[in-house]
């Protein structure tokens, strides 16, 4: 009986991309299927630049079998893209098959997509309605995330706070690391939002917005994006992204051009989406969503 050679080794078929059936990630839904992740642009000056990987931890785990655990792909996938040159530890491209690894040290990337070894780590999505405060307990009995939550033995972060008239995408996690860069603003990580506001809209706001309006204690804000999406006899629905994090911002730019906010949605929180997730319901991320998470902060 022969052995099965990986694709990778003299084959003419490639596995397929990430997230398309038969690859890597392939349980995304095909909705929030990202596809890989272009890392030049997020790797650091005196990192790995593709070189071919000698190390080996004799110790360790087999990469594809640590690569399978993670339910990126079966065993034998994995295999398959070890061989093609799409796995890097540390930075550098692995294409031996006996290469094993420490899971708890090793940082690996399958197409540019961190590959989360930590099974202990959790990644929600939550679709907070109106009037719930973002807090995992209130002592005033008001209406939090905690109600929503299922999970009572995990302690969970929300990144960033979203104020209790506004909707939408929040994320949970109980990684610290990750929350902290997503909400630190050096790495400027954009959150777009739906606004509705009293039409008609005069010409130029969405100019006025990208230059930079000054607010009371921040100073001069602006946004990355603004674009009119949808207009009714008086009302005007508008897109708005912006990476600044300061409290209350969109409403407070609004107000300051001349239309407060009668509706506010979040849609997205960098690259992860609202899509049609019904108001109120927590879903867990799956693996592509947060290796590209993580990649938008350089993890």
């Amino acid at each position: 009986m022969t052995s099965r050679k990986p694709r990778g080794s003299g084959g003419r078929n490639r596995t397929p991309k990430a997230g398309r059936r038969g690859g890597p990630f392939a349980g995304a839904d095909y909705d929030r299927n990202l596809g890989p992740v272009d890392r030049s642009q997020y790797r650091r000056k005196g990192k790995g630049q593709g070189k071919k990987s000698r190390q080996h931890v004799p110790e360790g785990e087999r990469l594809q079998k640590v690569i399978a655990a993670a339910g990126i792909a079966s065993r034998r996938v994995a295999e398959d893209l070890i061989a093609e040159g799409r796995v890097e530890v540390n930075d550098e491209i692995v294409t031996a098959l006996g290469t094993r690894v420490d899971p708890d040290n090793d940082v690996i990337f399958v197409d540019g997509i961190r590959v989360n070894t930590k099974p202990e780590a959790v990644y929600y999505a939550f679709n907070k309605p109106r009037g719930v405060i973002s807090t995992m307990s209130d002592p005033k009995g008001r209406p939090s995330i905690a109600d929503y939550v299922n999970t009572t033995d995990t302690r969970l972060f929300h990144v960033g706070r979203l104020d209790n008239e506004t909707e939408g995408l929040l994320l949970l996690t109980n990684d610290g690391e990750l929350a902290n860069r997503l909400s630190h603003p050096s790495y400027e990580v954009p959150k777009t939002y739906l606004v509705q506001v009293k039409g008609p809209m005069r010409k130029g706001v969405g100019d006025e917005l990208r230059k930079g309006v000054e607010l009371e204690e921040d100073g001069i804000v602006s946004v990355d994006s603004f674009k009119v999406v949808d207009s009714t006899p008086g009302h005007i629905l508008c897109e708005v992204i912006i990476h600044s994090g300061q409290n209350r911002v969109v409403r407070r730019l609004m107000k300051a051009v001349g239309y407060p906010v009668q509706r506010l949605v979040r849609i997205a929180h960098g690259p992860i989406t609202l899509g049609n997730q019904r108001q109120g319901s927590i879903r867990q991320l799956n693996s592509q969503e947060v290796g590209h998470l993580m990649a938008t902060v350089g993890l």
